[in-house]
C-alpha cells in the first residue's frame, strides 16, 4: 500500500501493519525522534488522511477535520494514508539514554525556585529547549528542563519548591552536593529551530524561563542574528529572577529584549505590570514570520498559543511544553 509524505510530495510503499517511523527510516526521509518508545513526542507528525493505529494516543480510525498529531514510533499503518512531516530541514536524533549524575551545587534564586546542578557520568547531547526525566531515588522522579548547551560540562535545572510536593520537597530538604541521580533523556520537542532566520518570540512563566535561557543560548551559539523578544511572567515580585542572565544575554545580542510580566504587586518603574498575553499583544500586533517558544503553566501556554496564532503564526510554528503541576 502506498504513503504520502508531505511536505516531501514523496510516496512510499509499505506493508499493512508498518510502523511509521520505521517506514519513514527504511525510505530515508528524516524525521525527529528520541526515545522511540512514545515519551518524548520528538517524533510528532500528522496524520492528513487515511486510516492508522496509533497507541501513543490510544486511537484507532480515520482522520479527521484538519489531520490529527501521532506519534510516528507509536503508530502502525493499516491503510493507504497522507502524513506530514514537520520541518524535514530542522530534524534532530538525540537517541535517548539513561546516564548517572552527581550533584556539584543547588542554591536558592528565589523565595520558591532551586537552581540545581548535576555532572553527568557521560555526555548528553540534545538540543536547546529539550528536557530530561531526573529521578532522585524510587518514587522520586519528575521532568526538568535544562538551563544550558549540551556542549556545558554540567547540567542547570530550575526547580519550583511545590507546598507539599514530593519531589521537590526532597530537593530543598533532602538533596546535598554529592548525592546522585538518575536522567533520561533527551526529550520534548519545543527545541531551537536553528535554521529559522525571522524574528523569534520566547515566553517563560516561573521555572518555564529554564528551558527559555536555553534557546537564547543556544541561538547565540549558533550565531543567530534573529530579533528575540522575551518575555518573562510571574505572580509577584517575589518570583522574579535571573535577571543578571538575561541582563548579560542582551549585552551579548543587541538584537534582544527581555520583559519582566509581573500579575500583581509589581512596581510599574521596575517591572511591567499584568499578564504576558496583555504585554505581548500591546507590543506586537502582527507576528506574521515569527516562531513562538512558550513554556510555563498550562494555562499560560494555552492563552499565549492562542494569542500569537490570533497575531499571525501559524499553529505549526509555535513550540509549547506546559508544565504540569503533578508533585503532591
Amino acid at each position: 500500500m502506498r504513503v504520502l509524505v508531505q511536505p516531501q510530495n514523496r510516496i512510499i510503499k509499505v506493508k499493512p501493519g508498518a510502523n511509521l517511523l520505521q517506514a519513514l527510516q527504511a525510505a530515508k526521509i528524516p524525521i525527529s525522534h528520541s526515545c522511540q518508545a512514545g515519551r518524548c513526542g520528538t517524533c510528532q507528525c500528522r496524520l492528513l488522511g487515511g486510516e492508522v493505529v496509533d497507541h501513543g494516543h490510544d486511537r484507532q480510525g480515520p482522520a479527521e477535520g484538519d489531520g490529527n498529531v501521532v506519534l510516528a514510533c507509536q503508530t502502525y499503518l493499516t491503510g493507504p494514508c497522507t502524513v506530514e512531516i514537520p520541518e524535514p530541514d530542522e530534524v534532530v536524533v538525540h537517541p535517548a539514554r539513561i546516564v548517572k549524575a552527581t550533584v556539584t551545587r543547588l542554591v536558592s534564586l528565589a523565595h520558591d525556585v532551586k537552581h540545581l546542578v548535576l555532572q553527568p557520568s557521560k555526555p548528553i547531547r540534545y538540543s536547546p529547549g529539550q528536557y530530561v526525566q531526573v529521578e532522585f531515588g524510587p518514587g522520586l522522579s519528575r521532568p526538568y528542563s535544562m538551563a544550558g548547551l549540551c556542549s556545558d560540562s554540567e547540567l542547570e535545572f530550575h526547580i519550583r519548591v511545590v507546598p507539599g510536593g514530593k519531589v521537590s520537597g526532597h530537593v530543598a530538604q533532602a538533596l546535598r552536593p554529592g548525592d546522585t541521580a538518575k536522567l533520561t533523556g533527551p526529550l520534548g520537542t519545543s527545541y531551537l529551530r536553528r535554521k529559522h532566520a525571522g524574528p523569534m518570540l520566547c515566553v517563560a512563566g516561573g521555572t518555564g524561563l529554564a528551558p527559555i535561557l536555553s534557546i537564547i543560548r543556544g541561538a547565540l551559539a549558533e550565531g543567530m542574528r534573529n530579533t528575540i523578544h522575551v518575555y518573562f511572567g510571574v505572580r509577584s515580585p517575589a518570583d522574579v529572577y535571573g535577571l543578571d542572565w538575561l541582563d548579560s544575554l542582551a549585552r551579548l545580542h543587541p538584537r534582544l529584549t527581555p520583559h519582566v510580566v509581573v500579575a500583581s504587586g509589581g512596581n510599574p518603574r521596575k517591572q511591567r505590570v499584568g499578564v504576558v498575553t496583555q504585554a505581548i499583544e500591546s507590543d506586537l500586533t502582527n507576528l506574521d514570520g515569527f516562531r513562538a517558544y512558550v513554556c510555563g503553566s498550562p494555562p499560560m501556554v494555552e492563552a499565549v498559543a492562542m494569542l500569537v496564532k490570533r497575531l499571525g503564526i501559524s499553529p505549526g510554528r509555535v513550540y509549547a511544553d506546559a508544565y504540569y503541576p503533578q508533585d503532591n
